[in-house]
Formats: C-alpha cells, structure tokens, sequence
C-alpha cells in the first residue's frame, strides 16, 4: 500500500541580510563620529567668542550606532573640540590633551591657551597620522587672543580660520558658507549660521543626523544649547 502522503518540501534559506558574514558584519566595522561639524568666531576687538556646532549621529558603516552622541568635547573650562572621523581615536586625543593642559595650567597658574591646546591637537595627530582617523577642530576663548578656532584635518595641519568647517556633512554646505558669513557678526547671529549650518548638512549627508548641539564660549560661562526635532531649522523641506 503507498503511502498516500506528500513528502515535505525542502524549505529554502530565507535571503536578505547575513548577520554572520564577515564582510557584513556590522560589529567588526569601525565606529565614526560621521559627522558635521563647524566652529565660527565673533565679536570685535572689544568682546569676542566662538560659536561651534555638530550634529549627534554615530555611525558604524550603514547602521546608526548612537543617536545622541556629543561630539562637542570640553578640553578646558574656555577651550572645547569638535570631534570627526574615528569615535575611538578622537576621545583618546582628547582625553590626551585635556590631560597635558590640566598639568600646564597648575604649572603655570593661569588657564591654558587655544593656540596651546590646537598645538597639542596637532602635534597627536601628526605624529600619528598613519593610524589616526581623526579631523578635529579646536575653539575656545583666552585674554590674550579672544575668541579663536583652529582646525586640524586629517594629516595634522593646523590652520586659524575665523570660520572653520569639517566632517563628511561639510561637502554640501560650503555655499551656505561662502553666501552668508561675514566678518564681524554677533554672537546671536553666528548662533542662528551654526543651526542653519548643521541642519542643511543633516538634511543632505546619511552620516549626519540626530539633534543639533550648539555652544557659546566667551569670557563668560559657556552657554549649550540642544535643538530638538521641531526646534531643528527647516529649509528646502517645507
């Protein structure tokens, strides 16, 4: 008598993503800070400070790692980073600057200077450029110079500039830039550039996203600010 039964198919693999592949693996992919980041001096002889900006989004290759990352980094009480490229190597720079300047000012008694802290910045990354994935822009305030940002790309180059732009977001904004600063401009209005900054470069760049951060750094207290999904500057999207 023959079984009247049908025998089971042989059920296919599902396809779609292999969590397992190596090549794949999201795990084994280093974690980057994205990134869009921008820094901008104001005020004249009489008062100055810088204004720096960045988005949150931390990313390790397509997946979204961290959402609220701060990649605005405080070095000294007058004196924050911007951190782009590697997560892992630009808090270790930071955390080894941050550590030098903390020894400088007990030796010397008073606070440290940008200039100081940007040679720092540099000198890491230079000495360490062929292991280093980090571009970092370095803004504080001193009584000296005022308020100051110095950038240091990828090579280890440091150059002052009164405005200063970095990370894989800054590509699509370098108009924005060149149409709407001007020397001079104040503290609000530099606060209103970084926020309409950041958020053109989220709205076009994938490996940047998440809030806006913004910070004021003077002679007075340091002044943070977090814009939140409405409070985020609209532009082409309305």
């Amino acid at each position: 008598m023959e079984n009247s039964m049908e025998k089971p198919q042989k059920m296919e693999p599902i396809t779609g993503y292999n969590y397992l592949a190596k090549e794949d693996d999201f795990v084994n992919t280093p974690i980057s800070t994205g990134t869009t980041i921008v820094a901008v001096e104001w005020g004249d002889e009489k008062e100055s400070g810088v204004v720096i900006g960045a988005d949150s989004r931390t990313t390790s290759g397509t997946y979204v790692s961290n959402r609220f990352t701060d990649k605005l980094t405080h070095v000294t009480k007058n004196i924050y980073c911007c951190r782009s490229g590697s997560a892992a190597d630009t808090q270790a720079i930071a955390d080894i600057v941050a550590y030098h300047l903390g020894f400088l000012e007990v030796q010397t008694g008073e606070p440290p200077r940008v200039r100081v802290a940007a040679k720092l910045f540099q000198e890491l990354c230079y000495n360490n450029r062929d292991s280093l994935s980090a571009g970092i822009i370095c803004a504080g305030w001193d009584r000296y110079e005022g308020g100051q940002c110095y950038t240091i790309p990828l090579g280890g180059m440091c150059v002052r500039q009164p405005v200063a732009t970095g990370g894989s977001g800054s590509t699509y904004v370098f108009g924005y830039v060149d149409q709407n600063y001007k020397k001079g401009m104040t503290k609000q209005e530099c606060l209103t550039f970084v926020a309409n900054y950041v958020s053109l470069a989220m709205s076009r760049d994938n490996a940047s996203g998440g809030v806006v951060r913004l910070a004021s750094i003077s002679k007075n207290p340091i002044e943070r600010f977090n814009l939140l999904g409405k409070d985020i500057p609209k532009h082409w999207q309305d």
